[in-house]
Formats: structure tokens, C-alpha cells, sequence
């Protein structure tokens, strides 16, 4: 047990599917998990183990920002031997050709938060998903035929902005779209020899102002839930061979 996860050792798997929302966790577990157990209540921060397709996989939930993830994220694979993380979100787009519910893998993540500079003394650090976990996301999606984008995205400490227009130097230099927590989830995976990957469906465009439903952000991601779980199931079957 650890401080803010009350899980017993064993009861967390390997391979954990992170969304910011708690009831996405629950949502997760009951829609496509079997055999499910509730390993975590603490905080309202729901986390739960199941078996998909075979393969024994975790989802928790880790709140919202850098901060709040990297609370989960550490405990994971410090206390629970979590080797793989992947960030199931919602993000919005800031080009104009990603439209609403398309899937975004992040390759590497950005950020305007000061958490990585006072790790790194002031100093940039590319914050990068795990080769393993893309390379298998992007078999997954190119396999099932998915329509996708790849590429930079950005972790930002601020979702609502004073300056509209704020986002129009990231777009500038190609970011897909903005998101609150991968730049942590990438670097906490890397600095403690773990793997992470973001997942993310976008929910809003900052260019056209369209946008989800709170239902819809909540409940309707299936197609990104889809390609994290069978991302896990490849990731725990290699491990046994």
C-alpha cells in the first residue's frame, strides 16, 4: 500500500491504462475487462484489474495535470512494479485538418510547465514515448485500418488561458494538440527505466471551437480504448515469450 493507492502487493498489473477521470477507469473495467477487481478507492481515485483477451491489465485513474499524474504514475512503478503506463485522454486539436474523435498517438510531448525545468535545472528535455508501445499502438491502428496523426503534442498547466491566441506558436511549429499530462507520464516512465505512451481522442479544436459533450468526453472514446488494450495485450504476451 502506498499513499495514495491502497492496493495490496500483486493486485496492480504490469501494464496500467491511465485516464484522468476515475469514472473513465470504471467505465474501462466495466465495458471491456472480465474477472475485475477493485484494488483503489482512495481519493475517489478509482483503479481496477481485469483480464482483456486473456491478458491480466490495470486501469487507474491519475486526476487532472502533471502534478496529480505524476502522484500516480510514481506510485505505480515505484510501489507496484508498473513497467508500462499508457495515458488514455481526451486533448484538443490545434490544427486544422484533426477533427473531433480522430486519434492522436503522441510521440513526444512538450510542455510549458515548470516541473521538468526544476528537474533539469533549467535545461529542455525532450520528453519521448516508449519506442515499444508506439511501434505496437501504430500496428495496431495501421492493422484495424484506423484513421490516425502522430506526432509532438503539448502537456500545458493551463487549460483556461488568459491569451486566446496562446496556442498559435505551438501550431506554428507543427504540436498535433494539448493535453494536460503526458510530458510527466514520458518523463517519470523514462527516468525510472518504465515505458509510457498517450493515447489521446480529441475532444475540441482550437481552430474550428468545436466540441464534445461532457457525456461524450467521459463515455465515448471506445476506438482509443480499443487500441490501448490490444497495445497491452501484445506488450504482456512478448512478456512471457
Amino acid at each position: 500500500m502506498s499513499i495514495h493507492i491502497g492496493a495490496s502487493e500483486g493486485e496492480i498489473a504490469r501494464t496500467v491504462l491511465m485516464p484522468g477521470d476515475p469514472l473513465r477507469a470504471q467505465f474501462v473495467a466495466e465495458n471491456w475487462l472480465t474477472e475485475v477487481h477493485q484494488y483503489n478507492d482512495v481519493r475517489g481515485m478509482l483503479g481496477f484489474t481485469g483480464t482483456w483477451k486473456g491478458e491480466r491489465i490495470s486501469v487507474q485513474g491519475s486526476g487532472m495535470g502533471m502534478p496529480s499524474l505524476a502522484i500516480y504514475a510514481n506510485e505505480l512503478i515505484r510501489f507496484y512494479g508498473a513497467r508500462r503506463l499508457i495515458r488514455i485522454g481526451s486533448c484538443g486539436a490545434i490544427q486544422p485538418e484533426i477533427d473531433l474523435h480522430d486519434l492522436i498517438i503522441a510521440m513526444s510531448a512538450s510542455s510549458n510547465s515548470a516541473m521538468n525545468r526544476e528537474r533539469f535545472r533549467g535545461m529542455d528535455y525532450a520528453a519521448t514515448a516508449g519506442w515499444h508501445l508506439f511501434r505496437r499502438a501504430l500496428a495496431v491502428v495501421e492493422e484495424e485500418g484506423l484513421p490516425f496523426h502522430a506526432g509532438n503534442i503539448l502537456s500545458s498547466d493551463t487549460f483556461y488561458d488568459d491569451d486566446p491566441d496562446a496556442w498559435k506558436v505551438w501550431a506554428a511549429h507543427g504540436v498535433l494538440a494539448i493535453e494536460m499530462e503526458a510530458n510527466q507520464l514520458y518523463t517519470l516512465a523514462a527516468r525510472h527505466g518504465a515505458e509510457a505512451l498517450a493515447l489521446l481522442t480529441v475532444s475540441d479544436s482550437l481552430v474550428t471551437r468545436a466540441e464534445l459533450s461532457p457525456e461524450d468526453r467521459q463515455t465515448s472514446f471506445h476506438q482509443m480504448v480499443e487500441v490501448a488494450l490490444e497495445t497491452a495485450r501484445r506488450s504482456e504476451a512478448l512478456d512471457r515469450d
